[in-house]
């Protein structure tokens, strides 16, 4: 099991219900610029610390390197989210930036939120391959 999966469960959760005060303050039809700002705050009242940008360190073939990477938000440092204000359903590339951001900054569940869908498509989560698993 990774070693923050159980943190990142419950932050993850806390993730849905503050997403879900967001939608039901603000309604659908907006910027995602705005939902995340929103969403920020909301987290921030809840006690979630939040990063938009974090270095990462990328090791390839013997070479070490630096990059910057921009996460929508990544929560109490276990929870990348992606935000959509998109009509209709998520692609496979939404999917894959998620895991790649995943995979770089080591968190173990990630979150696509999209607050142009209905209830049903909304919110996707995604796990880490065997991260909730001994």
């Amino acid at each position: 099991m990774h070693p923050s999966f159980q943190q990142a469960d419950r932050v993850a959760t806390d993730v849905v219900d503050a997403a879900t005060e967001v939608l039901r303050h603000l309604g659908m039809g907006l910027l995602e610029s705005v939902y995340e700002r929103c969403l920020e705050r909301e987290l921030q009242l809840r006690g979630h610390t939040i990063e938009r940008e974090r270095q990462v360190t990328v090791d390839y073939k013997g070479e070490r390197f630096t990059t910057l990477l921009r996460a929508d938000l990544l929560v109490d440092g276990c929870v990348v989210v992606e935000l959509k204000s998109i009509e209709g359903k998520l692609r496979y590339e939404h999917k894959m930036q998620v895991l790649s951001y995943m995979h770089l900054l080591d968190t173990p569940v990630g979150l696509i939120i999209n607050f142009g869908a209905t209830d049903d498509q909304r919110i996707h989560r995604v796990i880490l391959r065997n991260a909730n698993r001994d």
